[in-house]
């Protein structure tokens, strides 16, 4: 339970070097707590059910491919940033988005060779036959939403190389949508993209989500998270794995700390690093919110479909 080294090439700029390609990393906020992908890196088939009260999440795998990962979702959140960006610029964008792998693999830090690009067009796949069904912002007549993670993706080569020319992706309505909505995504740091483990990814994002800003931070029970991880394995296996993660202490801005509560059940605390004691040794002062240099984001190199969304 650790991050990996940056690729090569990865370039992280110093907080007084000011860019105008500066822009904060965006995540869909409803996605980042509930249990929408797979955290195992091996295929998981079986589904995700999560029923918590009134809100509901099914997610179903394609045979061939398997439910879409949470390193998948990587994809989705440069999508969510681009789209998002493109709105602070006064662009109208839409749900299909043109792009070249390269430029969507260096700005969510992986290697661009080779190897890299059958991932990135595997993990397209799983995205596009993942079939989702919520009730998470079914309002008014609508009961659920029922979806794939992208409706269609598409690749034009050069016929005589062999070499890509670039790609589109459509995101479907209901995320297009959340992205668009009045605080419907949340800023993440850029080491989110270096985090190796599925369950350590998915408890930044819920950390993220729920102890934000807040000065007191967030708690979950170890069954809490459990039920809204979707996890496969049994429930005493994610509670080590959680333990790891939390003695690790890895996670981008959030330190975790365990106890129990009066009830005897075990307690995830999640807390601002920029909110502890300054002589405490997890703290790290909070960075400028545009501090990233979001490579292949830029004003010329950002294309819409001239379809509407």
């Amino acid at each position: 339970m650790t991050k990996r080294h940056p690729p090569k090439g990865d370039h992280q700029p110093d907080l007084f070097a000011a860019n105008f390609a500066d822009i904060p990393i965006r995540d869909q906020r409803d996605t980042m707590e509930r249990p929408f992908f797979s955290l195992a890196k091996k295929p998981r088939y079986t589904p995700i059910e999560y029923h918590v009260g009134d809100v509901w999440v099914e997610v179903s795998a394609n045979p061939k491919f398997g439910l879409a990962t949470i390193w998948d979702a990587d994809i989705l959140i440069w999508a969510s940033t681009q789209i998002t960006e493109a709105l602070d610029r006064g662009q109208t964008p839409s749900r299909v988005v043109r792009f070249h792998p390269h430029n969507l693999l260096k700005s969510i830090r992986r290697a661009t060779g080779g190897e890299h690009y059958l991932r990135l067009r595997a993990a397209l796949e799983r995205l596009t036959h993942t079939a989702v069904r919520t009730n998470i912002r079914a309002e008014g007549k609508k009961k659920a939403a029922s979806f794939h993670w992208l409706e269609s993706w598409t690749e034009v080569t050069d016929e005589q190389t062999g070499d890509t020319i670039g790609m589109t992706m459509t995101l479907p309505d209901w995320l297009f949508e959340g992205i668009l909505m009045k605080g419907g995504v949340l800023t993440i740091h850029e080491d989110y993209f270096l985090l190796t483990g599925g369950i350590e990814r998915w408890l930044y994002r819920v950390a993220r989500k729920h102890a934000g800003q807040q000065e007191g931070g967030w708690l979950f029970t170890m069954r809490q998270l459990y039920e809204k991880s979707g996890s496969a394995s049994r429930f005493s296996d994610f509670a080590i794995d959680v333990r790891k993660v939390v003695e690790a202490d890895s996670l981008p801005e959030y330190t975790a700390v365990l106890h129990k509560n009066d009830e005897g059940d075990e307690v995830v605390h999640f807390l601002r690093r920029d909110q502890l004691a300054l002589d405490d040794p997890r703290y790290e002062s909070s960075r400028h919110p545009r501090r990233r240099i979001a490579r292949g984001i830029t004003s010329k190199g950002l294309k819409f479909s001239g379809v509407a969304g």
